[in-house]
């Protein structure tokens, strides 16, 4: 994985969004969406991989208003509907000639509210897409915590806030939570990823607002509007949104595609590079060109 600086800076709502291009810069574009706290370092291995497998592609990863190297959108609240917002403007200005969007938990609610305000992508992948509301999944206690525990750092100054919403410990015992793999080395390694980058937010208020918005929605509600070929991978043991209802999205897709990666979690983007890529390019091959209005 790769620090070097990013190879762009795209105007976006009036702020410049740092995106990350992989690839062919004159390919078909790919736009990747990552998930809540974290920036492109968390699909970095898809977009390489995928870059690899399909040379021709043009794969761009933004880093979220508020997240990374993106700064947050000055006075605006980070609702659901404003990274809807930023994602049909930045596709329009990084991507005015056609793309394909790709989204990862979070990500596939900014998709989806994208998609249902006026998003018009080619195809579109929903990787552990957030299925059903947060209180009722099988971490529905977790969730609750977590809820208290952002409300408390609500309360605090923005140092101690800071330091609460990052403190390393509370960061480790997400990532176990998380982490599905057996193997000890990949284990110490996606805790390395999330000690890293989990904790790189411009600032609280942003981060709460966008908590709450990850808390407060489900793509089931924009199925109707996906109109396009649709990917959805789902991992097998996935705490955050469980199989059944991954597979009743599915259902409410029309003509959607679903494909299960057997032992995994929610964090597919790591624990399942090459199987989730190769299933990506399958069905973008499969599908090139292919338009449905």
């Amino acid at each position: 994985m790769n620090d070097a600086p990013p190879d762009l800076i795209v105007p976006t709502l009036g702020i410049g969004t740092r995106t990350w291009q992989y690839g062919d810069p004159e390919g078909a574009a790919l736009i990747l969406v990552h998930g809540f706290r974290g920036d492109h370092h968390g699909l970095e291995g898809l977009a390489l991989r995928i870059a690899e497998l399909q040379p021709d592609l043009r794969v761009l990863v933004p880093d979220l208003p508020g997240f990374g190297e993106t700064p947050a959108i000055p006075d605006r609240e980070h609702d659901i509907a404003l990274y809807g917002e930023w994602l049909r403007a930045f596709a329009a200005e990084a991507a005015p000639d056609g793309h394909a969007i790709l989204g990862h938990s979070f990500g596939t609610l900014v998709v989806s509210n994208a998609v249902s305000t006026g998003l018009d992508p080619r195809l579109a992948i929903l990787i552990n897409p957030i299925s059903a509301p947060a209180l009722e999944g099988p971490q529905a206690l977790l969730t609750q915590l977590a809820i208290a525990y952002y409300r408390a750092a609500d309360v605090l100054p923005e140092r101690a806030a800071r330091g609460l919403l990052g403190h390393p410990a509370i960061v480790r015992t997400m990532s176990i939570v998380m982490a599905k793999t057996p193997d000890p080395a990949e284990r110490a390694w996606i805790h390395g990823q999330h000690d890293r980058y989990f904790s790189r937010f411009s600032d609280t208020t942003t981060l709460l607002q966008a908590f709450r918005a990850s808390v407060s929605h489900t793509v089931t509600a924009s199925a109707p509007d996906y109109t396009v070929p649709t990917l959805i991978i789902a991992g097998e043991i996935d705490d955050i949104t469980p199989i059944a209802e991954q597979l009743s999205l599915h259902r409410k897709i029309t003509g959607s595609e679903f494909r299960i990666l057997p032992g995994v979690g929610h964090l597919v983007h790591y624990e399942a590079v090459d199987d989730a890529s190769e299933m990506i390019t399958g069905f973008l091959r499969e599908h090139a060109g292919e338009r449905i209005a």
